[in-house]
Protein backbone atom coordinates (compact mmCIF):
# COMPACT_ATOMS: atom_id res chain seq x y z
CA UNK A 1 0.00 0.00 0.00
CA UNK A 2 2.91 2.31 0.91
CA UNK A 3 4.60 1.66 -2.32
CA UNK A 4 1.14 2.19 -4.38
CA UNK A 5 1.25 5.81 -2.75
CA UNK A 6 4.96 5.92 -3.46
CA UNK A 7 4.90 5.40 -7.04
CA UNK A 8 1.51 7.79 -7.45
CA UNK A 9 3.50 10.99 -5.64
CA UNK A 10 6.38 10.19 -7.98
CA UNK A 11 3.73 10.29 -11.08
CA UNK A 12 2.16 13.49 -9.75
CA UNK A 13 5.64 14.82 -9.29
CA UNK A 14 6.48 14.12 -13.09
CA UNK A 15 3.67 15.40 -14.82
CA UNK A 16 3.84 19.22 -12.55
CA UNK A 17 7.30 19.01 -14.43
CA UNK A 18 6.36 18.16 -17.29
CA UNK A 19 3.86 21.07 -16.96
CA UNK A 20 6.28 23.24 -15.73
CA UNK A 21 8.72 22.92 -19.03
CA UNK A 22 5.82 23.32 -21.52
CA UNK A 23 5.14 19.88 -22.23
CA UNK A 24 1.67 18.75 -22.39
CA UNK A 25 2.27 15.09 -22.98
CA UNK A 26 0.98 13.11 -26.36
CA UNK A 27 -1.54 14.42 -28.18
CA UNK A 28 -4.40 13.22 -30.09
CA UNK A 29 -4.33 13.73 -34.38
CA UNK A 30 -6.70 16.17 -34.95
CA UNK A 31 -9.66 16.61 -37.74
CA UNK A 32 -8.92 18.21 -41.34
CA UNK A 33 -11.21 21.15 -41.43
CA UNK A 34 -12.87 21.58 -44.72
CA UNK A 35 -12.31 24.66 -46.78
CA UNK A 36 -14.57 27.64 -46.46
CA UNK A 37 -15.69 29.10 -50.08
CA UNK A 38 -14.60 32.16 -50.97
CA UNK A 39 -17.40 35.00 -51.17
CA UNK A 40 -18.29 35.96 -54.69
CA UNK A 41 -17.65 39.11 -56.49
CA UNK A 42 -20.76 40.90 -55.95
CA UNK A 43 -22.69 42.35 -58.91
CA UNK A 44 -21.39 45.48 -59.73
CA UNK A 45 -24.50 47.89 -59.45
CA UNK A 46 -22.73 50.80 -61.44
CA UNK A 47 -23.36 48.83 -64.55
CA UNK A 48 -25.11 51.65 -66.95
CA UNK A 49 -27.37 49.76 -69.10
CA UNK A 50 -30.71 48.36 -69.72
CA UNK A 51 -32.70 47.11 -67.14
CA UNK A 52 -33.50 42.93 -67.33
CA UNK A 53 -37.72 42.93 -67.66
CA UNK A 54 -37.72 40.29 -64.91
CA UNK A 55 -35.10 41.10 -62.61
CA UNK A 56 -34.38 44.65 -62.58
CA UNK A 57 -30.82 44.07 -63.08
CA UNK A 58 -28.79 46.45 -65.43
CA UNK A 59 -26.90 45.27 -68.07
CA UNK A 60 -24.00 46.31 -70.43
CA UNK A 61 -25.30 47.51 -73.65
CA UNK A 62 -25.15 44.69 -76.47
CA UNK A 63 -25.98 42.17 -74.25
CA UNK A 64 -29.07 39.71 -75.59
CA UNK A 65 -29.75 37.83 -72.27
CA UNK A 66 -29.49 39.19 -68.41
CA UNK A 67 -26.35 38.34 -66.86
CA UNK A 68 -28.52 37.20 -63.69
CA UNK A 69 -31.19 35.43 -65.01
CA UNK A 70 -30.71 34.86 -68.25
CA UNK A 71 -34.10 36.34 -69.58
CA UNK A 72 -34.02 37.80 -73.22
CA UNK A 73 -33.16 41.68 -73.10
CA UNK A 74 -34.97 42.54 -76.85
CA UNK A 75 -37.67 40.81 -77.42
CA UNK A 76 -38.14 42.32 -80.68
CA UNK A 77 -35.19 40.57 -81.91
CA UNK A 78 -36.32 37.13 -80.85
CA UNK A 79 -39.24 37.99 -83.15
CA UNK A 80 -37.27 39.13 -86.09
CA UNK A 81 -35.78 35.85 -85.09
CA UNK A 82 -38.97 33.29 -85.13
CA UNK A 83 -40.13 35.60 -88.43
CA UNK A 84 -36.89 34.40 -89.96
CA UNK A 85 -37.47 31.41 -88.97
CA UNK A 86 -40.30 31.05 -90.64
CA UNK A 87 -38.97 32.52 -93.40
CA UNK A 88 -36.71 29.23 -93.71
CA UNK A 89 -39.33 26.80 -93.11
CA UNK A 90 -41.38 28.37 -96.18
CA UNK A 91 -38.20 28.27 -98.24
CA UNK A 92 -37.76 24.89 -97.02
CA UNK A 93 -41.16 23.70 -98.41
CA UNK A 94 -40.08 25.61 -102.18
CA UNK A 95 -37.64 23.20 -101.87
CA UNK A 96 -39.59 20.27 -101.50
CA UNK A 97 -41.82 21.57 -104.52
CA UNK A 98 -38.50 21.55 -106.48
CA UNK A 99 -37.98 18.29 -106.19
CA UNK A 100 -41.61 17.12 -106.72
CA UNK A 101 -40.56 19.22 -110.01
CA UNK A 102 -37.78 17.81 -110.55
CA UNK A 103 -39.29 14.13 -109.72
CA UNK A 104 -42.28 15.13 -112.57
CA UNK A 105 -39.04 16.25 -114.83
CA UNK A 106 -37.68 12.64 -114.69
CA UNK A 107 -41.07 10.78 -115.32
CA UNK A 108 -41.95 13.01 -118.26
CA UNK A 109 -38.27 12.29 -119.58
CA UNK A 110 -38.67 8.23 -119.22
CA UNK A 111 -42.09 8.83 -120.86
CA UNK A 112 -40.60 10.61 -123.89
CA UNK A 113 -37.50 8.32 -124.42
CA UNK A 114 -39.88 5.19 -124.37
CA UNK A 115 -41.89 7.39 -127.17
CA UNK A 116 -38.92 7.85 -129.12
CA UNK A 117 -37.39 4.44 -128.54
CA UNK A 118 -40.67 2.80 -128.72
CA UNK A 119 -39.86 0.94 -132.07
CA UNK A 120 -36.33 -0.55 -131.00
CA UNK A 121 -37.73 -1.89 -127.57
CA UNK A 122 -40.62 -3.74 -129.24
CA UNK A 123 -38.53 -5.09 -131.98
CA UNK A 124 -36.33 -6.67 -128.52
CA UNK A 125 -39.08 -7.88 -127.39
CA UNK A 126 -40.41 -9.21 -130.56
CA UNK A 127 -37.23 -11.09 -130.73
CA UNK A 128 -37.55 -12.33 -127.54
CA UNK A 129 -40.60 -13.86 -128.34
CA UNK A 130 -39.70 -15.26 -131.52
CA UNK A 131 -37.07 -17.18 -129.67
CA UNK A 132 -38.98 -18.58 -126.53
CA UNK A 133 -41.78 -19.51 -128.99
CA UNK A 134 -41.72 -22.60 -131.38
CA UNK A 135 -42.37 -22.35 -134.94
CA UNK A 136 -45.63 -24.20 -136.76
CA UNK A 137 -45.61 -24.28 -140.71
CA UNK A 138 -48.26 -22.58 -142.54
CA UNK A 139 -49.08 -22.76 -145.40
CA UNK A 140 -49.56 -20.00 -148.52
CA UNK A 141 -53.08 -19.82 -149.69
CA UNK A 142 -52.25 -19.06 -153.55
CA UNK A 143 -48.98 -19.41 -155.83
CA UNK A 144 -47.81 -17.46 -158.62
CA UNK A 145 -45.08 -17.61 -160.83
CA UNK A 146 -44.10 -15.09 -163.44
CA UNK A 147 -42.83 -18.16 -165.54
CA UNK A 148 -42.81 -21.70 -165.20
CA UNK A 149 -41.73 -24.68 -167.84
CA UNK A 150 -44.36 -27.32 -168.58
CA UNK A 151 -45.22 -29.77 -166.44
CA UNK A 152 -43.34 -27.59 -163.22
CA UNK A 153 -46.09 -24.93 -162.13
CA UNK A 154 -45.44 -22.75 -159.64
CA UNK A 155 -47.91 -24.70 -156.89
CA UNK A 156 -45.55 -27.35 -156.69
CA UNK A 157 -42.97 -25.09 -155.05
CA UNK A 158 -45.83 -25.76 -152.25
CA UNK A 159 -47.57 -28.75 -152.32
CA UNK A 160 -45.22 -30.56 -149.95
CA UNK A 161 -43.97 -32.82 -152.34
CA UNK A 162 -40.00 -33.76 -152.48
CA UNK A 163 -40.47 -35.40 -156.22
CA UNK A 164 -42.28 -31.95 -157.76
CA UNK A 165 -40.72 -28.57 -157.95
CA UNK A 166 -41.19 -25.11 -159.89
CA UNK A 167 -39.35 -24.89 -162.98
CA UNK A 168 -38.03 -21.39 -164.00
CA UNK A 169 -36.78 -20.39 -167.18
CA UNK A 170 -34.03 -17.96 -166.31
CA UNK A 171 -32.42 -16.21 -163.92
CA UNK A 172 -34.63 -13.50 -162.90
CA UNK A 173 -38.12 -15.58 -162.85
CA UNK A 174 -39.77 -14.93 -159.81
CA UNK A 175 -42.60 -16.88 -157.53
CA UNK A 176 -44.64 -15.18 -154.97
CA UNK A 177 -47.13 -16.88 -151.98
CA UNK A 178 -49.99 -15.54 -150.75
CA UNK A 179 -51.22 -15.46 -147.15
CA UNK A 180 -55.00 -15.81 -145.45
CA UNK A 181 -54.36 -14.03 -142.42
CA UNK A 182 -51.13 -11.98 -141.43
CA UNK A 183 -48.73 -13.81 -139.76
CA UNK A 184 -45.67 -13.39 -137.85
CA UNK A 185 -43.13 -14.99 -140.01
CA UNK A 186 -40.19 -16.43 -138.71
CA UNK A 187 -38.23 -17.96 -141.62
CA UNK A 188 -38.63 -19.47 -144.89
CA UNK A 189 -37.24 -23.02 -146.08
CA UNK A 190 -35.96 -23.45 -149.39
CA UNK A 191 -35.52 -26.97 -150.86
CA UNK A 192 -33.28 -26.40 -153.81
CA UNK A 193 -32.99 -28.99 -156.96
CA UNK A 194 -34.99 -31.49 -159.04
CA UNK A 195 -35.22 -33.78 -156.14
CA UNK A 196 -33.58 -34.64 -152.69
CA UNK A 197 -32.10 -37.45 -153.93
CA UNK A 198 -28.33 -36.45 -155.04
CA UNK A 199 -28.92 -37.91 -158.49
CA UNK A 200 -32.01 -36.13 -159.35
CA UNK A 201 -31.08 -33.23 -157.51
CA UNK A 202 -28.09 -32.46 -160.29
CA UNK A 203 -30.66 -33.35 -163.16
CA UNK A 204 -31.29 -29.60 -163.35
CA UNK A 205 -29.67 -26.40 -162.71
CA UNK A 206 -30.38 -24.72 -158.89
CA UNK A 207 -30.99 -21.60 -157.66
CA UNK A 208 -27.59 -20.61 -155.73
CA UNK A 209 -29.27 -17.08 -154.60
CA UNK A 210 -32.09 -15.85 -153.92
CA UNK A 211 -34.21 -12.51 -153.72
CA UNK A 212 -36.59 -12.39 -150.58
CA UNK A 213 -39.06 -9.64 -150.49
CA UNK A 214 -41.62 -9.79 -147.74
CA UNK A 215 -44.82 -7.40 -147.78
CA UNK A 216 -46.69 -6.63 -144.86
CA UNK A 217 -50.34 -6.18 -144.29
CA UNK A 218 -50.33 -2.49 -144.55
CA UNK A 219 -47.81 -2.44 -147.66
CA UNK A 220 -44.72 -2.27 -146.41
CA UNK A 221 -41.68 -4.59 -148.03
CA UNK A 222 -38.86 -6.17 -146.41
CA UNK A 223 -35.92 -7.44 -149.04
CA UNK A 224 -33.90 -10.12 -147.67
CA UNK A 225 -31.37 -12.25 -149.49
CA UNK A 226 -30.78 -15.87 -149.25
CA UNK A 227 -27.42 -17.28 -150.37
CA UNK A 228 -27.70 -21.66 -150.96
CA UNK A 229 -25.65 -24.26 -151.00
CA UNK A 230 -25.41 -26.23 -154.13
CA UNK A 231 -26.35 -29.48 -152.04
CA UNK A 232 -29.89 -31.33 -151.52
CA UNK A 233 -31.88 -30.24 -148.29
CA UNK A 234 -33.42 -27.60 -146.35
CA UNK A 235 -31.79 -24.18 -146.02
CA UNK A 236 -33.36 -22.09 -144.09
CA UNK A 237 -33.54 -18.05 -144.02
CA UNK A 238 -34.50 -16.13 -140.54
CA UNK A 239 -37.10 -12.94 -141.41
CA UNK A 240 -38.79 -12.64 -137.60
CA UNK A 241 -41.41 -9.89 -139.42
CA UNK A 242 -44.97 -9.78 -138.61
CA UNK A 243 -48.63 -9.16 -140.07
CA UNK A 244 -47.05 -10.84 -143.68
CA UNK A 245 -49.25 -11.24 -146.39
CA UNK A 246 -47.25 -11.85 -149.23
CA UNK A 247 -43.43 -13.41 -149.84
CA UNK A 248 -41.57 -13.54 -153.24
CA UNK A 249 -39.04 -15.10 -154.30
CA UNK A 250 -36.71 -14.03 -157.31
CA UNK A 251 -33.93 -16.10 -158.69
CA UNK A 252 -30.78 -13.76 -158.46
CA UNK A 253 -28.30 -16.42 -159.52
CA UNK A 254 -28.08 -20.44 -160.49
CA UNK A 255 -25.66 -23.06 -160.95
CA UNK A 256 -25.54 -25.72 -163.64
CA UNK A 257 -27.94 -23.80 -166.26
CA UNK A 258 -26.77 -24.71 -169.82
CA UNK A 259 -28.55 -25.03 -172.60
CA UNK A 260 -31.61 -27.39 -172.20
CA UNK A 261 -31.73 -27.00 -168.51
CA UNK A 262 -34.08 -25.22 -166.33
CA UNK A 263 -33.98 -24.20 -162.86
CA UNK A 264 -35.46 -26.28 -160.67
CA UNK A 265 -37.00 -25.12 -156.71
CA UNK A 266 -38.13 -27.86 -155.38
CA UNK A 267 -40.23 -26.84 -152.26
CA UNK A 268 -40.42 -23.70 -149.93
CA UNK A 269 -42.04 -24.35 -146.45
CA UNK A 270 -42.80 -21.13 -143.99
CA UNK A 271 -42.59 -21.21 -140.17
CA UNK A 272 -44.73 -18.79 -138.23
CA UNK A 273 -45.12 -17.95 -134.62
CA UNK A 274 -47.90 -19.62 -132.69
Amino acid sequence: MAASGAAAGALDGGVARDRASGYLGPVAPGRPDAKRPLPTTAVDAAVDGPPCPACGTTNPPGRRFCRRCATPLHPEASARSAARRRRWQWRGDRSRWLRRLAALLVVVALVVAAWLFHPQALALWEDLRDRLATPQPVAPTSVTASASVADHPAAAAADGLSNRYWGAPAVGDEVEFAFATPLRLLSVVVHAGASAEEDGFVAQARPSALKVVVTTRDGGTHALSANLADQPGPQRTDTGISDVVRVRLTVAAATGLTEGRHIALGEVEFFRRP
